[in-house]
C-alpha cells in the first residue's frame, strides 16, 4: 500500500511537471512573423486613412484586427535607407545606406555594411526559417544578396525599381532571382509576389520551425502600371477621377487584393492565429503620380511629414486587442528589436531601434525621450551628391528639404502641416537641434557608404 502511494505521488509529481512545462511552452511559444512592406504608399492612400476614391478592404481589415499606429515614421523619404533600417535596427547611414542603391555606381548612394547584423540572422539563431519574397534593394552582388545576409529563401527582385511590371527589367538588366538563380517568371510583379508568398506560407504548415516572412512589394512605386481590368474598374466606379489618379488607385487596389490572398493562405493553412503581422510603407507617396499623403505637407523625397509618416498596423491574434489605436512615436528601425524580443532573442549588436512589444501587448508604453533623425544622400543636379536632413526632439522638428537651404523649425504638435517656420523666433531651440544633428553626422561620418 505504501509502495502504491509512493508511485502514485511520483506519477502525480511527474504529471504536474509535464503540465507546467506545456503551459510554459504555450506561454513563450514563438509566433510566425509576417512583415509586409509596400513601396511609396502615402498616408492618405488607404480607405481606412480617409481615401474616398479608393477601396482597400484587406489592408483595412488588418487595421481593424489589431493596433493601428498613427505616428509611425519611415526612416527615410526614399527606399533603400528605410529597408536598411528595418533589417538592421539602425539609422541607415550608420550601416552605410544614406541613399538609394542603384545599378550604376555613379548614381548609387549606399553600400550595406557587411558587418551589420541583420534581422534574419538574429531570428535564425532563435530557431526561425527566414524568407524574403519581393523587393530587396540593398545590393546587387555578393556579399550583399539576401541569402548571404541571413535569409534562408529568396524569391524576388534584387534591384531598385522595375521599368515594367511585366518584363521585370531595370536599365535592361534582369534582377529576378530564386535564391541565387536567375528566373524569368511571366506575369505582373504584384501577382507574382503575392503568389510566391502564399506558396511559401502553405509550405510552412507542417514545418516544425516558426517562420519569418518579409514580403516586400514594389507596388505602388512607379511606373504606375496596374492591370488594365483593375484600371477600367476604377474608371467605371469613380466618375470624377483623373486618369492619373485612377491608375494609382488601381495599382493600390490590385496590391490590396494580393495581400488578401496572402492572408487567406494563412487562414487555410491554420497559421493565422499563430502569426504576428506588421504592415507599413517604406516612405510617403509620390505626389506627381497622384498620391495623397493625408493632411501633411510634402511627399516622397521630402523631409516634411508627408514624405516620412506612413500607414502602419500590427495584428497578433490572442495578444493584440482588435480595433486599437496608438499614437506612440515609432520608426521603421523599431521593428527589429521588437521582433527579436518577440522571438526571445537577446540582441547581440548595437541598435538605435526601440522595441514596442509592450504596446502590442496592450501595456503602458514607456515614455520616449529619444531624438529622431532622418537623412538622405542623392545625386542629380537637385542634390549634387549631398545629404539633407530632418531632426526631431520632443515636439520640435528641424527640417532641411534640400542640401542648399537653411534649416527650418516647426512645432509638430501645434503645426503638423509645417506651415510656420519658427527658427527666427526660437534661436536657442534651433541651435540645440542643430547641435544634436551634428552629433549624429559625426557618428555617421565614420561609416563607409561606398563599395570598397
Amino acid at each position: 500500500m505504501r509502495k502504491t502511494s509512493f508511485l502514485l505521488c511520483l506519477w502525480l509529481l511527474i504529471f504536474g511537471i509535464y503540465v507546467r512545462a506545456e503551459e510554459n511552452k504555450k506561454t513563450v511559444q514563438q509566433p510566425n512573423i509576417l512583415v509586409i512592406l509596400v513601396d511609396d504608399l502615402g498616408y492618405g492612400d488607404l480607405s481606412s486613412y480617409g481615401a474616398k476614391d479608393l477601396q482597400t478592404p484587406n489592408i483595412d481589415s488588418l487595421m481593424d484586427a489589431g493596433v493601428r499606429f498613427d505616428q509611425f515614421y519611415a526612416n527615410c523619404p526614399v527606399c533603400s535607407p528605410t529597408r536598411a533600417a528595418l533589417l538592421s535596427g539602425r539609422y541607415p547611414d550608420l550601416v552605410g545606406v544614406p541613399g538609394v542603391i542603384r545599378t550604376h555606381p555613379a548614381d548609387s548612394w549606399g553600400y550595406l555594411d557587411p558587418k551589420a547584423k541583420m534581422l534574419p540572422e538574429q531570428l535564425k539563431s532563435a530557431g526561425y526559417h527566414n524568407a524574403l519574397i519581393g523587393k530587396w534593394h540593398l545590393g546587387l552582388e555578393s556579399p550583399n544578396t539576401p541569402t548571404e545576409r541571413g535569409f534562408d529563401f529568396f524569391h524576388g527582385f534584387l534591384g531598385d525599381m522595375m521599368d515594367d511590371y511585366y518584363n521585370h527589367r531595370r536599365h535592361g538588366k534582369h534582377y529576378m532571382r530564386r535564391n541565387r538563380d536567375p528566373i524569368h517568371p511571366v506575369g505582373h510583379a504584384t501577382d507574382l509576389f503575392s503568389q510566391w508568398a502564399s506558396d511559401y506560407i502553405l509550405e510552412q504548415e507542417d514545418q516544425q520551425k516558426p517562420f519569418f516572412l518579409y514580403l516586400a512589394y514594389n507596388a505602388p512605386h512607379t511606373p504606375i502600371q496596374p492591370p488594365d481590368a483593375w484600371y477600367q474598374r476604377v474608371k467605371a466606379r469613380e466618375s470624377n477621377i483623373t486618369d492619373r489618379r485612377a491608375k494609382l488607385v488601381a495599382l493600390i487596389e490590385h496590391m490590396d487584393y494580393g495581400i488578401g490572398t496572402v492572408i487567406e493562405a494563412l487562414q487555410v493553412s491554420n497559421q493565422l492565429e499563430e502569426t504576428l503581422i506588421i504592415f507599413t510603407s517604406d516612405n510617403g507617396g509620390q505626389l506627381n503620380v497622384g498620391a495623397h499623403c493625408g493632411p501633411f505637407r510634402g511627399g516622397k523625397q521630402d523631409m516634411y511629414e508627408g514624405g516620412i509618416i506612413v500607414p502602419a498596423c500590427a495584428v497578433w491574434p490572442g495578444v493584440i486587442e482588435p480595433g486599437g489605436r496608438s499614437d506612440q512615436l515609432l520608426m521603421t528601425m523599431d521593428i527589429y528589436p521588437t521582433l527579436c524580443e518577440v522571438a526571445g532573442k537577446p540582441i547581440s549588436t548595437q541598435v538605435e531601434g526601440q522595441s514596442f512589444l509592450s504596446t502590442l501587448r496592450g501595456e503602458k508604453s514607456p515614455q520616449q525621450t529619444r531624438d529622431m533623425v532622418w537623412v538622405r544622400r542623392e545625386g542629380n543636379m537637385r542634390y549634387q551628391g549631398r545629404d539633407y536632413y530632418a531632426f526631431r526632439r520632443g515636439n520640435w522638428k528641424l527640417v532641411q528639404n534640400s542640401p542648399f537651404t537653411p534649416y527650418e523649425l516647426y512645432n509638430i504638435e501645434k503645426d503638423p502641416q509645417e506651415t510656420t517656420d519658427l527658427s527666427k523666433d526660437n534661436p536657442g531651440i534651433h541651435r540645440m537641434l542643430v547641435r544634436g544633428l551634428m552629433d549624429h553626422i559625426q557618428e555617421a561620418g565614420r561609416v563607409n557608404w561606398q563599395k570598397p
